[in-house]
């Protein structure tokens, strides 16, 4: 009897531990930049980018940077900072390819000078920044959660803003390069639809 008890709990745990793996893979984080080159990522239209000492930097160009794949409800990280004043850059997402210098469809969490944070569809401000200016040079801390139509905003651990205005496909994620020097670190994604993106 003991020997059935001490067996049951084996099998309990096993598959306990193999539950906790599956559960623990369907949340993990995934480096978007690998700090050495560019792979994974395509330059869009005319503009500059490169991968230097562990940051991805801007360097020049009016265009963009895409990942690959694409995503649609996910949790975002990174690390920015513009390294020369009237700064002017953003992060996409929800997009698509279409439109010149910049993608004419899809969402963009903008990295201006004036409105860092703001929440930007096409060319509208359709969410307000409620961030103070960041000083060149130093390092900001993003984070952006999408889900459905639903989107969080936290920068430096202080939250810009919460909306439900989020609509579109899966789509791009990417950065806007608006001939302005930025560096990007610590890129990462967690998808929270547990499907595979879809690379294009």
């Amino acid at each position: 009897m003991k020997n059935g008890k001490g067996l049951i709990f084996g099998c309990a745990v096993t598959v306990f531990l193999a539950c906790s793996a599956v559960n623990a893979g369907a949340i993990e984080w995934k480096a978007l930049f690998n700090g050495k080159d560019l792979n994974g990522w395509e330059v869009v239209n005319d503009a500059r980018f490169e991968a230097d000492d562990g940051c991805l930097r801007l360097v020049d160009g009016m265009g963009w940077l895409r990942t690959k794949e694409k995503f649609r409800d996910f949790e975002l990280q990174l690390e920015w900072r513009a390294l020369e004043e009237r700064y002017d850059s953003g992060v996409f997402l929800r997009t698509g390819v279409e439109g010149k210098p910049w993608p004419k469809e899809g969402w963009q969490v903008n990295l201006r000078y004036d409105a860092p944070g703001g929440l930007v569809k096409g060319i509208m401000q359709v969410v307000p920044a409620g961030v103070p200016r960041i000083p060149v040079e130093k390092w900001s801390k993003l984070k952006l959660k999408v889900m459905g139509e639903n989107a969080e905003l936290i920068i430096d651990g202080e939250t810009a803003w919460k909306t439900d205005i989020i609509d579109g496909a899966a789509g791009y994620i990417g950065i806007q390069a608006e001939d302005k020097t930025f560096e990007f670190r610590n890129i990462r994604i967690k998808k929270l639809d547990g499907e595979d993106g879809e690379e294009g």
